[in-house]
């Protein structure tokens, strides 16, 4: 299943795979529950919906302030468990250059982590920042998390696991 700019899939189908293109500014927040078999992909494009209270109503999954918090609450229907869920945040980037002044990729990164802080969501995984846009592939049954950019491809690791392999 494609998810599409300020959208977001939830499933519980162990054949499932997310997948979402063009993230450049935007943020993907990617989540499994290995005991459920939960997982989902949130594809949200701006920080905060007080910029635009009319669109937020029609369309929460723009902004993260409306966006997470309905997204977690979509896979808790579907049995995830908060302190089960394994969390990545990909994205962010700055794709217009070290001249964006606006920084919305960074912003976005920051309302994202900040939002899961006080919701004491851990976040296990990030790729963030950088200048090109990523692609997203996630197996709904495994977990498991692939990022496309800049012609490669590679599974998103946790650090500590990541650490492991380099000793």
């Amino acid at each position: 299943m494609t998810v599409g700019i300020s959208d977001c899939a939830v499933t519980a189908d162990p054949q499932g795979v997310l997948a979402t293109h063009a993230l450049g500014s935007c943020i993907a927040v990617v989540i499994h529950d290995p005991v459920a078999g939960v997982a989902g992909l949130l594809h949200f494009m701006l920080p905060d919906s007080s910029t635009d209270p009319e669109r937020a109503r029609s369309k929460p999954f723009m902004f993260a302030d409306s966006g997470i918090p309905a997204f977690f609450r979509m896979s808790y229907e579907l049995g995830a468990l908060k302190q089960r869920l394994k969390v990545s945040l990909i994205g962010g980037a700055q794709v217009l250059g070290s001249n964006d002044v606006f920084q919305i990729g960074k912003r976005n990164h920051v309302a994202a982590r900040k939002i899961l802080w006080k919701a004491g969501v851990m976040v296990h995984h990030e790729e963030v920042g950088g200048d090109e846009p990523r692609t997203v592939h996630m197996d709904a049954s495994s977990g498991r998390v692939v990022i496309s950019h800049g012609g490669k491809e590679r599974e998103l690791v946790p650090a500590a696991e990541e650490r492991k392999r380099n000793v």
